[in-house]
């Protein structure tokens, strides 16, 4: 087998049964907990009331959210709109009260709280029906990302490829929302959009790898088709890592200083960018390997005649 200078040199393929059954357990008990717990969905999934309001001086949102906290509006939503100086408030459908009565409550409670003035801008109540219909649309949006990459993949590289990228990325997929229903983290619009960046972001380093592994099948003659996808995978592993740890301090800071809005937009991509970075060495390319790809597969066809050709 040809080997680099400098080149890591880690036998990935060689323990490749033991992650292949520790990922089945995470996406088997992620499953459960979806279907057993569900997912925590937030404001933007279930409906309710939010309410715009206006003070005669900049808000201090951690304020507002322990007054509502301690006020029985745990569920509570608060963040600035604008300016420092209003503020968007969202509370989950409540029963027996009606959203007139909540925005009074609500008003009233942020009032007595403040020695400032506190105008009510509007008030809007979301339907639960328009949650519904971002479940549903989200859910499609993911399928149709999977049935395109599977097409890209498939048409780019070889199908076993293709197969090994989609299971890669439902893999991720049901993990990082595992994660979410095992916690009963908030689960809204930004952890949607985060779910989808991480299948772009798991797709990129997936294709990374296997445009290396189709070279080194190409170029180096000797070696087993498992020797090939290790050297591969040790040739890539440096930019894989750098990669995923620049991407990553920039979530963490995001997660510390982004504020309470932000956490689970970072949270989810933090989580998906470690497991799609897992995914991309012990999923796509194992799964590639177990499906049967060798140097046959990826030698680039020569047509009839084209040796005649070059010689006339």
């Amino acid at each position: 087998m040809q080997v680099f200078k400098n080149q890591a040199n880690f036998d990935f393929m060689g323990k490749r049964k033991l992650f292949m059954v520790i990922s089945a357990t995470l996406v088997i008990a992620s499953i459960v907990s979806l279907a057993v717990k569900g997912l925590n969905f937030g404001l933007d999934f279930t409906g309710g009331t939010l309410i715009e309001l206006g003070y005669s001086h900049p808000v201090d949102l951690n304020k507002v959210r322990s007054t509502l906290e301690t006020s029985g509006f745990p569920e509570a939503v608060a963040q600035h709109f604008g300016t420092s100086e209003d503020i968007l408030v969202r509370i989950a459908p409540r029963k027996k009260q009606t959203n007139a009565q909540v925005s009074s409550t609500i008003m009233s409670l942020l009032q007595a709280s403040d020695t400032g003035k506190v105008e009510m801008r509007r008030v809007e109540f979301i339907g639960p029906q328009v949650g519904g219909e971002l479940v549903e649309d989200g859910g499609l949006a993911m399928i149709y990302t999977l049935i395109c990459i599977l097409v890209y993949v498939g048409f780019r590289f070889e199908y076993r490829f293709a197969i090994g990228s989609v299971v890669a990325l439902i893999h991720d997929v049901t993990i990082t929302l595992g994660f979410f229903s095992f916690l009963q983290l908030e689960f809204d619009l930004t952890v949607l959009a985060a779910v989808l960046a991480v299948i772009g972001y798991s797709l990129n380093d997936t294709i990374v790898v296997f445009d290396r592994i189709r070279e080194n099948f190409r170029k180096m003659r000797k070696g087993t088709s498992i020797d090939i996808i290790n050297s591969s995978l040790n040739q890539t592993l440096s930019r894989t890592l750098m990669t995923s740890f620049t991407t990553l301090l920039v979530l963490i800071a995001l997660f510390v200083f982004g504020g309470e809005l932000i956490h689970g937009f970072a949270t989810a991509l933090i989580l998906g960018i470690v497991v799609g970075t897992y995914s991309s060495i012990y999923i796509a390319s194992s799964l590639a390997l177990s499906l049967g790809i060798s140097k046959a597969d990826l030698m680039p066809v020569v047509k009839e005649g084209a040796e005649l050709d070059r010689n006339p």
